[in-house]
């Protein structure tokens, strides 16, 4: 019963959210539902700790660190009962652990990340960015298949460039809003590169330089989802049509994105309910779709 609870809570969270990708939609099969709210909410909550409010950075690592600590007391099999939407968070997180068998390493690269965005605010190279990626992207599309019981590392390496491609996507989609947080994560020698400037972003200014910049980050990224299509072909029933969606959503943004001349500060592309009937109508037709259209 307590269980029961927990994963309400987390799933009320999912379905609260805007993202990217449908999280614990209708489309997954019934039985993956909570538990991919659960590791939804996990994610959630720790990236909200960096990201969201007005706390300064030893405040947001010092939370971070009660949150690592309350993974450590789940992965031992004793949550933190206090409660808390947190304390349901955990409760909700052990038992699916435990029922799925997940890797706590990958939890622990998702808290690196978190930590990371705390304190690291510009990337110098693609590397720099794709390692940041591999930490708190990558590690939620593996824990999506281990819960649907698939072990296929060819499939998860095909997850890592979807979740690497989302993640990169959101961060050009959002890159107005990270810069007024004081991030950057165009690759500073692509920006170089370009010679584009950063005190055109304090003016709100995207400048040709700017968009020469995202148009190269932009390929990189397509070439990513180019290269992790097959997952969705690496699994079966709805999971199929879930990692379809949530790829053909992913290109859908890009695709917006590029006919806005990635000018992020006119206008902030993201999926509506006009989308659904595009996406759906491609998922069904997914063998004839170009993997540069969606």
């Amino acid at each position: 019963m307590v269980a029961s609870s927990a994963y309400a809570t987390c799933l009320k969270l999912a379905r609260e959210h805007y993202e990217n990708f449908p999280v614990a939609s209708a489309l997954l099969p019934a039985h993956m539902r909570p538990h991919v709210a659960a590791v939804y909410a996990f994610a959630r909550r720790g990236d909200d700790l960096a990201d969201e409010g007005d706390d300064p950075p030893a405040t947001r690592l010092a939370k971070l660190d009660e949150w690592t600590g309350r993974l450590q007391a789940a992965a031992r099999g004793m949550p933190i009962d206090d409660g808390t939407e947190a304390g349901s968070i955990f409760i909700a997180l052990t038992e699916t652990m435990d029922v799925c068998g997940l890797d706590r390493t990958l939890f622990m690269d998702l808290l690196s990340a978190f930590r990371q965005d705390v304190t690291v605010h510009r990337y110098e190279t693609w590397d720099e960015l794709f390692d940041y990626c591999r930490r708190s992207a990558n590690p939620v599309g593996r824990l999506v298949l281990r819960i649907a019981g698939n072990r296929d590392e060819r499939a998860a390496t095909a997850s890592d460039a979807v979740c690497t491609a989302l993640q990169l996507t959101n961060f050009w989609q959002d890159l107005e809003r990270d810069w007024r947080k004081g991030r950057l994560y165009v690759p500073l020698a692509l920006v170089r590169e370009s010679g584009a400037r950063e005190e055109d972003l304090d003016r709100a200014h995207f400048s040709p330089d700017w968009r020469v910049a995202l148009a190269g980050a932009s390929l990189r990224t397509r070439a990513l989802f180019d290269e992790g299509r097959s997952v969705a072909d690496a699994v079966r029933g709805r999971l199929r049509w879930q990692l379809r969606a949530t790829w053909l959503g992913g290109v859908r943004i890009l695709d917006a994105l590029e006919r806005a001349d990635f000018d992020v500060f006119a206008v902030r592309p993201s999926l509506g309910a006009a989308d659904l009937l595009p996406i759906a109508w491609r998922a069904l037709w997914w063998p004839r779709v170009d993997k540069r259209s969606a």
